[in-house]
């Protein structure tokens, strides 16, 4: 029969509707899906394709569809096919830890609270997607966590002798109040191989004299102002103070003791982290006349207090002295702004001022620098350059040092000028925590100045504390830093903080709009095993909890979950290739009952099912019946399946189409209907703004490039209808 009215046909990716030849317009017998080839009947089955509903009119549980959240909220014609043809959304991407969690830590909902808004208007659910998984995290700030703590020098030369404490004789020094003991133990301080003087408080203790040491005398040079500075820790809270001879005209002075820029205070407080006590004297706190002065730890406040302080970190700086390494820059502490140094090469907001407590390793200032391309060949295209106070002299030996951070995990380099004699050092790795970097170089001679290149990686990068020397010195300089490293006790501690953090605050702040998640993302090994987080060639986002967490961290996300969201949330437990490995599968449905015998709830499984027309069928069935027996809540959570190239022929269009149908047919079969949660494809189209990262060059997708209904869109909606939907439509056609 011929139709009596032929409307305008739309075009479809089977891009075969070349011809108007009326005989191939004839509604043809089609008695399965798939057996009559497109290629007999293009233009009969694009209008059959037109014809059809939108997708979620013939499914009866929720359909959902991965969507890029830009997008959807940028691209009218994404959006409404969106809206049209789906119950729920799920953020490929922006809901994310690597996506939400800035560097220091906090939270940006603003993207995603705008996407709630819309989505809401158009009666979207919205599914969360994920909250722990070993990739799309920011890792630099999670392994910042770990990186090792930094501690400053004192800030010049140490004047005071500790010689009788380094030895254990306390020679110089006066234990004139012992309490319940003073001594010397070594391994005790902030590194394994550092001393600690460790001093009891008595059961009777009271008074801040109870329990007291005396340093030995130290000299003063008129009008120098000095520092007194160490780091101590107690095993419970604790209180001291430091007092002073009649050498100082307020024996007992009140002092902002942590030099915070805070109170002034009699006493400080301590806990069982390691602090630094660092206070000040001024000229005009000596008493006239005065050569030396003695001070006292007075620990004695609280009984039955034991504390612990380095001995190496204690130092009295004249902070008046010529002391430390001839340095061969001008400014190399920015205390005073940035002067001498320019933008050679970078845009022109490259270069400023670093200002912030995060910002500044010492004193008062940095130097900020923003690189805004990555170019990893091109390390000069930002580039910051300072001039030596002389040149450098051929074959002598110099040391270019610098501590340095940045915003995210960055690159630098150093190199001399000029170009023609330079000489390169080689590209070094930069994170969100303060770094040291030492340059040793043999001069070629004439060299007159260095700078630092990051051009190589994008990002905000802060420099401070930059010296060059050749090894000659005015004095004994500043005491180096202390780098400790964290134990892994501490390291499991940051990390467990770290995720009750991030899923306490998600949870909290989408409890209204999200009420199915997915908890934990791909836990297990292609056998079957849990991953353990060893891995040679790890990518920049990644990040694996189960190092620092063990085998109940998905116990822990899991309980955290349930805690700070509703009672009533689904939760699930994501992974993929669940149909080509069957020992895969069985290791992911283990895992979620020993999850669940710690005491935690994993309401639903998600098989993402990224799969080709080559996917093994009865694979796919067994999968299902695998899932089923788990008696979980089961979702296809990322349903796409692979051509193998972005210009498909007739045959593979019609191909995929039975395909989608199949899988959606075996999930109706294998998965009884109390627990089809539903099914999310994902992505929309094969345009390739859908596919710059994920399958590029492919045509995985329902709707074509061009967003028009492909050959799978009749497979989707036949397999959720349970029948070919066609067949009951009339030949005649409506204007």
């Amino acid at each position: 029969m011929k139709y009596k009215y032929i409307i305008p046909i739309i075009a479809s990716s089977l891009m075969l509707l070349t011809s108007c030849d009326d005989n191939l317009m004839e509604w043809k017998k089609v008695e399965g899906h798939g057996e009559i080839a497109s290629s007999e009947l293009p233009l009969a089955l694009a209008e059959k394709i037109t014809r059809y509903e939108p997708l979620k009119n013939y499914s009866t549980f929720n359909l959902g569809n991965g969507i890029g959240v830009s997008l959807y909220l940028e691209d009218e014609t994404y959006r409404s096919i969106v809206n049209a043809n789906f119950d729920e959304v799920v953020p490929g991407y922006e809901m994310k830890h690597g996506a939400m969690v800035k560097s220091n830590g906090s939270i940006d909902f603003t993207t995603m609270d705008k996407f709630v808004t819309e989505t809401k208007k158009a009666g979207l659910s919205l599914y969360g997607h994920t909250l722990v998984w070993h990739s799309n995290n920011n890792a630099s700030y999670l392994n910042g966590l770990l990186a090792p703590t930094i501690i400053p020098g004192s800030s010049g030369a140490n004047s005071l002798n500790i010689a009788g404490l380094k030895d254990g004789t306390f020679s110089g020094w006066s234990r004139n109040n012992p309490g319940a003991g003073i001594s010397i133990v070594d391994g005790a301080g902030l590194t394994s191989t550092s001393k600690a003087i460790k001093l009891i408080s008595s059961a009777t203790s009271s008074q801040a004299y109870n329990l007291q040491l005396t340093s030995p005398a130290v000299p003063i040079v008129s009008n120098h102002n000095y520092e007194i500075s160490f780091y101590v820790k107690s095993d419970v809270t604790g209180k001291g103070r430091i007092s002073f001879n009649s050498s100082l005209t307020n024996m007992y002075p009140w002092k902002d003791w942590f030099a915070t820029g805070g109170s002034f205070t009699e006493a400080f407080s301590t806990t069982s982290a390691w602090k630094q006590v660092k206070i000040k004297l001024a000229p005009g706190d000596f008493a006239t006349g005065a050569t030396s002065f003695q001070f006292n730890l007075d620990l004695g406040y609280l009984p039955n207090v034991t504390y612990l302080i380095d001995v190496n970190t204690l130092a009295v700086v004249d902070l008046d002295a010529a002391t430390g390494p001839v340095n061969l820059i001008a400014n190399g502490t920015f205390n005073s702004g940035i002067t001498g140094w320019n933008r050679i090469n970078g845009a022109t907001d490259a270069l400023s001022a670093g200002t912030g407590a995060a910002n500044v390793y010492e004193g008062s200032g940095s130097m900020k620098v923003v690189n805004a391309t990555s170019d990893a060949g091109g390390q000069w295209k930002t580039q910051i350059q300072t001039t030596f106070i002389s040149s450098l002299v051929a074959g002598k030996s110099y040391t270019i040092s610098y501590m340095i951070r940045s915003e995210a995990n960055g690159s630098v380099r150093c190199s001399t000028t000029p170009s023609t004699n330079a000489s390169y050092q080689a590209d070094q790795s930069t994170t969100t925590t303060w770094k040291l970097i030492e340059w040793k170089i043999t001069a070629k001679g004439g060299e007159t100045g260095f700078g630092f290149d990051l051009g190589g990686t994008a990002g905000t990068y802060y420099i401070d504390n930059v010296l060059v020397t050749d090894g000659s010195s005015s004095g004994s300089g500043q005491t180096d830093p202390i780098t400790i490293e964290k134990t892994d006790a501490e390291k499991t501690q940051l990390i467990d903080g770290a995720m009750t953090d991030w899923i306490s605050k998600m949870m909290t702040h989408f409890k209204n709009d999200v009420h199915a998640w997915d908890v934990v993302n791909e836990p297990v090994k292609e056998d079957g095993s849990l991953r353990d987080g060893v891995v040679t060639d790890m990518a920049n986002d990644e990040f694996y909890w189960v190092k620092y967490l063990g085998k109940d961290y998905a116990v822990k996300a899991f309980k955290l979950a349930r805690q700070y969201g509703n009672s009533t949330d689904k939760l699930f437990i994501n992974d993929y290739n669940l149909e080509s490995r069957l020992d895969k599968c069985d290791g992911l449905i283990n895992y979620v009952k020993y999850i669940e015998s710690q005491g935690a709830t994993v309401d639903g499984i998600g098989t993402q099912m990224h799969i080709s027309l080559t996917t093994d069928k009865a694979k796919i069935d067994q999968m299902f019946q695998k899932l089923a027996a788990s008696g979980k809540l089961i979702k296809i959570s990322e349903l796409d399946i692979r051509l193998g190239t972005k210009s498909p022929t007739a045959v593979q269009l019609a191909d995929q189409s039975a395909m989608y149908q199949y899988v959606i047919d075996s999930y109706k079969k294998y998965i009884p209907v109390a627990q089809q949660y539903g099914i999310t494809i994902w992505g929309v189209s094969d345009n390739e703004q859908e596919h710059e990262y994920w399958l590029p060059d492919e045509s995985p997708n329902v709707w074509d490039a061009s967003y028009k209904r492909k050959h799978a869109y009749k497979g989707v909606a036949d397999g959720l209808a349970g029948k070919d939907v066609s067949k009951d439509f009339s030949g005649e056609l409506q204007p």
